[in-house]
């Protein structure tokens, strides 16, 4: 990005649940994460669990999705531990010790959150979305895990603009954040199952160190089973 000169920005309490954390991971901790996931993409590319765009009821996604320890499927939306004989590629367990600091990094600033601040998440699902510059999520709801937990979302590369809004429907009212490299953002209480999306990445805002020249990364950790 133009400019690299860091500026603060408070750790933030969007509304009830919603924990937004900026500069949550050191560009070290970016960039490691960035190589870990091209690793694992490069491991289980050609086969039925390799990264791709998902075919979901509105067509092809633009966001390129990459799943560990659970391979989420479409039509119908699940989660499975295997396609076709594959495994998913396994959760990294310093991804796990990464989820439980963020959890408490998140419980500080919403105390909704501290219940699974005690070490007890297990991230059972990964989902390691990949934005292109001219990529967007449309609101949707997290529903195919049974638990409860709240899911621990980390960004890395381009800004983005992430949307929460309620349970109810896509319609307003919304909570808007820009998300930057690094940034932690948690939703879980009443919010777990609040309609969220990323209506835009904003191209050329990666940091120099992150990893990534272009585009956004998005890992979201989730556990599945109550």
């Amino acid at each position: 990005m133009l400019f690299d000169a860091p500026f603060h920005r408070p750790a933030t309490r969007l509304r009830a649940g919603v924990a937004h954390v900026p500069g949550f991971l050191t560009l070290q901790e970016q960039a490691a994460l960035v190589a870990q996931a091209r690793d694992i993409a490069r491991s289980v590319a050609g086969t039925p669990v390799a990264m791709a765009r998902p075919v979901v009821g509105a067509g092809r996604m633009s966001v390129y999705t990459l799943s560990l320890g659970r391979f989420w499927a479409a039509n119908p939306y699940r989660y499975v531990t295997s396609v076709g004989g594959v495994d998913a590629a396994p959760v990294p367990p310093e991804w796990t010790d990464l989820a439980h600091r963020a959890l408490q990094a998140a419980a500080e600033v919403a105390g909704e959150l501290a219940p699974w601040a005690d070490g007890g998440f297990r991230p059972e699902a990964v989902l390691v979305n990949y934005y292109r510059p001219d990529a967007t999520m449309g609101l949707h709801v997290d529903a195919n895990e049974v638990s409860g937990a709240p899911v621990v979302s980390l960004s890395i590369g381009d800004e983005a603009l992430f949307r929460i809004g309620h349970t109810e429907s896509r319609t307003r009212p919304w909570n808007d954040v820009t998300l930057m490299s690094g940034d932690l953002l948690v939703f879980g209480g009443e919010a777990r199952r609040a309609y969220h999306g990323v209506p835009a990445v904003r191209p050329a805002t990666a940091p120099s160190g992150c990893g990534l020249r272009e585009g956004r990364l998005n890992i979201t950790l989730r556990q599945v089973d109550a």
